[in-house]
């Protein structure tokens, strides 16, 4: 099963898979259909994006990550442009004997490995482009590296309780610089998106971890 909103692409891959012996019970463009799809269908492997509708944020991760709760048997390969770093390293751990890959589409040079590694990962294996390696790596190495002294500043005075207000007046600057700051803290944290307490007090966790 494959699930992409970019319809040229979903139904390349669709073709392509078929022309390697595959069948294609079904290609979707949500998450919500990749959800109920599975269900109908019950594939035995299922390639998807990560930003799909209705949000275009990591529906398509987080859909995955339900349906491998929901059919641990389910082998999963992430076909993205990007390395959703919140939920990656949850989905490449969800193990349970099933498959499980992620791929960077424009690292894909070549549509027989491509072919390749799903084989791979239908029969149970793991097949992670290095890149995503690499970024995940990273961000487990120092989740604050990536912040600027001034984000680093913003996020010790969060962690003293601080509202937005009492931060602009300690910093001497609008309101809407520090919204815009703790956007970029949220961001480069790779907090998922929730409530803003929420996420404040993970963004603290991660201030104090470091």
């Amino acid at each position: 099963m494959i699930a992409e909103d970019a319809v040229l692409l979903r139904e390349g891959l669709v073709g392509l898979l078929e022309r390697f012996g595959h069948t294609v019970v079904a290609g979707v463009g949500d998450a919500p259909a990749l959800e109920s799809a599975v269900a109908e269908h019950r594939p035995d492997a299922v390639v998807t994006d990560v930003r799909m509708p209705p949000g275009f944020s990591d529906e398509g991760l987080r859909a995955a990550l339900r349906l491998r709760r929901l059919r641990p048997d389910l082998a999963v390969l992430v076909l993205s442009q990007y390395v959703e770093q919140t939920y990656a390293t949850e989905l490449l751990e969800s193990g349970g004997g099933a498959g499980v890959g992620y791929l960077l589409k424009d690292r894909v040079g070549d549509v027989r490995e491509f072919a390749d590694a799903l084989v791979r990962v239908a029969a149970g294996g793991t097949v992670v482009d290095p890149e995503v390696v690499r970024q995940l790596l990273r961000r487990r190495r120092d989740p604050l590296g990536r912040l600027t002294s001034r984000e680093l500043e913003v996020l010790g005075l969060i962690a003293e309780g601080r509202s937005n207000a009492s931060i602009a007046k300690e910093l001497v600057v609008t309101d809407a610089a520090v919204a815009k700051h703790i956007a970029n803290i949220f961001a480069k944290l790779d907090l998922p998106p929730a409530a803003d307490g929420h996420r404040r007090v993970l963004a603290v966790l991660a201030y104090l971890r470091g």
